[in-house]
C-alpha cells in the first residue's frame, strides 16, 4: 500500500490538491473568481457536488471581492465560520469578523423574544453601521431575519453568503435570500456549513 502513497511536500499539498480538483472538473470553468470560490469549497468538502449546486448572481464574487477592498465587515451565525475566516487578511483590508452567539445578551434577548440567537445576531450585525457581508453556515433563521431586515429596510448587506446545512426550511431560507435583491452566493438544496461559509470568504480575501 505504501507504494500508491503519492510523495508531496507539505507546502505543495494545497497545490497538487487544486490540480487533482481542477483535473476531475473535466475542463469547466468559471470566470474568477467564482472558479477559486467553486475549487475551494470542493477542496473544503471533497464533494464535487459544489460544481453544480454554487449560485452565484450576477457578479456576485466580484461585488464581494470589491467590498472586502473598501473595508467590508464579516458577520458570521457561528464562531466555527468566524475562527476559520483568515481574520488577519481580512483586517489588513479595514475590516473585521464578528459573531455575536456567545453574548450573554443575545442569549437572553432571543430568550425574552422566543427566537433564536442567530435571528439575534444578523440584528446586531445590522447595527454595526458599516458595509457587511453576512456568511452565514448554519441557521436558516439567520437568512430569514436578514430577508426580514432587507424588506423592513434596516441593511442592505453587500454581499449573503446563504450557507446553512441541514433539513428544516434550509432550502426555503436560501430561496428566499435568492429572491431579496441583494448579491448572493448560495449553494442551492440542504448542502452548506460553517466551513463552506469560512471558504466562500476567504476564497475572495485569498483573490485580492
Amino acid at each position: 500500500m505504501l507504494d500508491r502513497i503519492e510523495i508531496v511536500k507539505p507546502m505543495d499539498i494545497e497545490k497538487r490538491s487544486m490540480e487533482i480538483i481542477t483535473s476531475e472538473l473535466g475542463g469547466r470553468t468559471w470566470p474568477e473568481p467564482e472558479f477559486s470560490i467553486v475549487k475551494r469549497c470542493i477542496h473544503t468538502s471533497a464533494d464535487f457536488d459544489y460544481a453544480d449546486n454554487l449560485c452565484f448572481s450576477e457578479n456576485a464574487a466580484n461585488i464581494g471581492v470589491e467590498a472586502l477592498k473598501r473595508g467590508a465587515h464579516i458577520v458570521t451565525d457561528t464562531r466555527m465560520a468566524w475562527s476559520g475566516i483568515n481574520k488577519k487578511k481580512l483586517e489588513s483590508l479595514g475590516g473585521q469578523a464578528h459573531c455575536f452567539m456567545q453574548d450573554e445578551d443575545v442569549a437572553q434577548e432571543a430568550k425574552e423574544r422566543g427566537c433564536t440567537r442567530a435571528a439575534i445576531c444578523v440584528e446586531r450585525g445590522a447595527a454595526l453601521g458599516v458595509p457587511v457581508i453576512y456568511a452565514i453556515g448554519n441557521a436558516p433563521t439567520a437568512l430569514i431575519r436578514i430577508y426580514e431586515l432587507i424588506q423592513e429596510g434596516k441593511v442592505k448587506p453587500e454581499l449573503i453568503i446563504g450557507a446553512p446545512v441541514g433539513f428544516v426550511n434550509v432550502v426555503e431560507s436560501k430561496e428566499l435570500i435568492m429572491e431579496a435583491g441583494i448579491p448572493y452566493i448560495v449553494p442551492k438544496g440542504r448542502k452548506g456549513g460553517s466551513n463552506i461559509a469560512a471558504t466562500i470568504c476567504n476564497a475572495m480575501l485569498y483573490s485580492i
